[in-house]
This record gives C-alpha cells, structure tokens and sequence, in this order.
C-alpha cells in the first residue's frame, strides 16, 4: 500500500482525493467567505498580482485548474476577449458548481468540466496559460499534476501556481499560532466546521516550500522558473515557462 499526507496524517494515496473532496463538499458555500475572513481580504490582492502576471492578451487560451468558484477564471474571462477561451476546471463537483453559477450571475458563460489534475482532457500545447491556485497542495502526486500542466501548454506557455507557503522566519510562530488556534475557530463559526480548517493549515506545513517548489516544477520540464513571496511568504506565485 502506497501512502501520502492527509494534512499530518498518513493515509492510503488512493483514499487522499475521496477525504479533500470532503472538506470542499463541507466548505464550499462558505468558502470565499472565508478566504476574506482568514486572510483579511489579502487573497484578492494576490489573486489580482496573479491575472497581472498572466498578462493575457485577446484571444488568448487559458486553463483554470482547482478554479473552485471562479475568481481567477472570471479575471481572464476579460483579459481573453470573445475571441479567446477560458476552461474553468476543478476536481470537486460542489466548489465547481458554486464557480459556475457565479460566473452565470455575472453573465460570463465559460467551459466548466470536473476533471483531475493528474489526467487533463486536453490535446498537447493547446493553452497559452495554465493557473492553479490554492489546489496544488491538495493534490496527490504534484509531480504528475505538473507533468501534465506542463504538457497542455504550447512551447512558451505559462504555468501560474498560487499557493500559500513557508513564512518568513521571524512571522512562523505568531503564524503557527493563528493557524492552528484562530483558523479553526473561525471554520466553526463561519462555515460550521472546524476541522476542514485544521486540514487547511496542516496541509499547507505539508507542502513543499519556494525553492523545493521551483526544483520540483523543474523537474517536470519547466525551462524557467521563478517566484514571488507576498505577504512575508504567507503566498507565493510561482512562474513557470515551458520549453
């Protein structure tokens, strides 16, 4: 039995995606609720840092995964024009729906599909852009999930992940602190569950930190990478372009 990290536990990495997929079902009518409670409204600016740096033009092709309910997606909608395509993609059914009736109530009509991220639907170098935000941690075999956002992207394409990282050193134990006390306590009260939060900040001690992160995106055939720390590390964006 192979096993992989469910937050600090230990679990069998074919039961990992059935367990993320129920903190999403719990959370996902409360969760841009929460992303404004938790980061104090900070997850709008990094996920504005982020369309910034896609600079998508018209007509362009761009690839939303984990879009969840659609922030990044809409974003490129406008970026990309009539004459371009955004897919908004997520692995969660719930989360996805919550993105696509959002999207509908904006009147912004996009390609929506529930797929993994390990197996995408796509030709090969189709996309100018591929996004993930907030998902990578969540997913099983990173190095496969890269592997294939590497391959649905044209040569000089664009792969964008957003996801929180490894604070600044000084900030770690107030950091700790306000994740594993505050978090929690704000699930419970705000989206009636506690414990997907205290996933939410394991999780994120699980995954790999910037320059782990670089080596690792790589690895999987990225010719150049880089990243930006924001908020002292809090999140980080990093860049990487495709051979």
């Amino acid at each position: 039995m192979s096993t992989t990290h469910f937050g600090f536990q230990s679990v069998d990495e074919r039961d990992k995606a059935r367990r993320v997929r129920g903190v999403f079902d719990s959370v996902a009518s409360k969760y841009d609720v929460m992303n404004d409670v938790m980061s104090g409204g900070l997850h709008r600016a990094w996920k504005a840092y982020t369309v910034m740096v896609a600079n998508l033009k018209e007509g362009d092709r761009a690839l939303d995964i984990a879009g969840g309910t659609g922030d990044l997606a809409l974003a490129f909608s406008k970026k990309v024009g009539a004459s371009g395509q955004v897919v908004h993609t997520d692995i969660n059914q719930s989360m996805l729906s919550v993105g696509r009736d959002r999207l509908l109530d904006k009147g912004v009509i996009l390609p929506t599909l529930v797929c993994d991220a390990e197996a995408l639907p796509f030709p090969d170098d189709y996309f100018d852009l591929v996004s993930v935000a907030f998902g990578l941690r969540n997913m099983t075999h990173k190095d496969q999930a890269l592997r294939e956002m590497n391959r649905v992207l044209r040569p000089g394409g664009k792969l964008l992940v957003l996801e929180f990282s490894t604070v600044a050193k000084p900030l770690q134990k107030a950091y700790d602190w306000y994740s594993f006390n505050i978090l929690p306590f704000m699930g419970r009260l705000v989206a009636g569950d506690a414990e997907s939060y205290r996933y939410l900040a394991e999780s994120i001690r699980m995954h790999p930190a910037q320059e782990e992160l670089k080596a690792l995106m790589q690895d999987s055939g990225f010719g150049h990478v880089d990243y930006h720390n924001m908020t002292a590390g809090v999140a980080a964006l990093h860049v990487g372009i495709k051979c």
